[in-house]
Parts: structure tokens; sequence; C-alpha cells
């Protein structure tokens, strides 16, 4: 088999759902490095071709194209301009609203909806039954091949112009409020516990199962920008989710 076949025989894998970029093992997130060394192998291989459509010009590498949907895949993509590119994973009864873009490599698993505007990045693992609110992105981590994705637990929320980059794993049933931006260099503040979450020995930032986060700030603690009351930006875990939080987000189930 030669490397070029060998990547379409991965890529493939990948669409179909037989093949994952990272998966749980014993509880914990794994990365199967030696798939985004398939994945990045494409680009090498690829040449850049034309793939305009009509007016709108197109031009990417051959062996990554968009890839096509039938009735028979049960996934729910709504018409408006949305791109699912090749190596990406969409479960059955996943909704995807325009215009969004998923990259390849990512998965989206059952029941889960990408709204309008809506980025998910490459390699990024989103699980079932969450919903990705208009205009939040869900940042790639394709390079260093090592690195793990960004993980969406299943039944999470993240709202609306959200940002969740560099590997953060948001844990089961959180809810992330519109406009949080979370890196892994970005400290959470719990303030029910009362203690910063940073990232872990392997450099990953873990926000809780259940933890509700909204935007806050902290003040500089020392120089110049204390004399001059300035803040940090801070994300804030306010709550864990409970029968309130879950109503507040019932409609967007029935909605569906």
């Amino acid at each position: 088999m030669t490397e070029l076949e060998h990547f379409y025989e991965v890529i493939t894998a990948l669409e179909t759902g037989q093949l994952r970029v990272a998966e749980k093992v014993n509880g914990d997130w794994v990365v199967n490095s030696w798939v985004k060394e398939v994945i990045l192998s494409g680009f090498r291989l690829g040449k850049v071709v034309d793939m305009s459509q009509g007016d709108f010009a197109f031009f990417d590498k051959d062996t990554i194209p968009l890839q096509s949907f039938d009735l028979e895949d049960r996934v729910r993509i709504v018409p408006g301009g949305t791109s699912i590119r090749r190596g990406a994973y969409l479960a059955p009864s996943v909704i995807v609203m325009p215009p969004a873009f998923v990259n390849i490599g990512a998965f989206v698993d059952e029941n889960s909806m990408v709204d309008s505007h809506a980025v998910v990045g490459s390699c990024a693992q989103v699980g079932k039954h969450v919903h990705l609110a208009a205009t939040c992105q869900i940042g790639g981590v394709l390079e260093p091949a090592g690195a793990l994705p960004v993980i969406i637990g299943d039944e999470a929320f993240i709202g609306g112009g959200c940002g969740i980059y560099e590997g953060t794993i948001v844990r089961e049933r959180a809810v992330i409020g519109s406009g949080v931006v979370i890196t892994r260099g970005t400290p959470v503040y719990d303030a029910v516990n009362g203690d910063f979450i940073r990232p872990d020995a392997q450099g990953r930032l873990v926000i809780p199962e259940g933890a509700v986060v909204v935007s806050g700030s902290r003040p500089i603690s020392k120089g110049p920008g204390r004399e001059a009351g300035i803040q940090l930006y801070t994300p804030v875990i306010v709550k864990y989710r409970d029968s309130k939080t879950d109503a507040s987000i019932a409609l967007e189930e029935a909605l569906r």
C-alpha cells in the first residue's frame, strides 16, 4: 500500500466513525498521534487544485476536498453555506445550521447541534447531546501530533460567541456562558470551591463536570497595572449544574 492509499484508508475510517483522533481509555482521553501524522501527510501529498463552484472560487489540496453526504447518513445539514471537510465524522441525528464549518479529524457525536457560524476545528471531539451555539469556535489542534485536541463532553452547552482552544477539556454537562473564552493559559476561578483551575501535569486545562462558567475578571496584583486598577479577564465557575440550569436549556431540546 502506498502512503497516499494509506491516507485515504485512514480518512475513510475517520469519516465513518470507525477511527478517532482521540478516545477514552480507562476513563482518560488519549491521543492517537499516528492518526494525526497520517492526516498531516495528506497536506504534504496533495496538490492545490481548482475546486471552484459557479461564481465562488476555491483552491485547496486535492487530497482533502469537502465531504459529501446522502439521506442514508441521517445527518441534518440545513442549506446555507455549510462545509464539512473530508475526514470529519458526523453521527446520525447531528444537526448543522448554516453556515458552519467542521474540519478534518473532528468527531461530532449523536444528537448534537452545530449552530450558525460555529466552527469545529481540526481533530476536536464533541460528545453526545452537545449544543455548540451560534458563532462559537471549538479550536483545532492538529500539530504537534501528540497534542490533545479540544474535548467537549456529553450534554455540554457551549454558549454563543465562545472560544474553546488549545486542548481544553470541557467535561460532561458543563455550561459555558456566552462570550467565554477558555485557553490552556487562562486560569479559571472556581468561585464555588474558592481556588483557581490551572493546567494539569499533562498540560490540559479541565473544566469540571457540570460546571457553569461565565466571564469575569481579577485585579492585577502588583506593579503599575495594580496602581491603575487594571483587571485581567478570568472565566469564573459560578455554580454547578442543577435542575434550574437544566430547565434553562430545555427549550433547545424542544426546538430540535
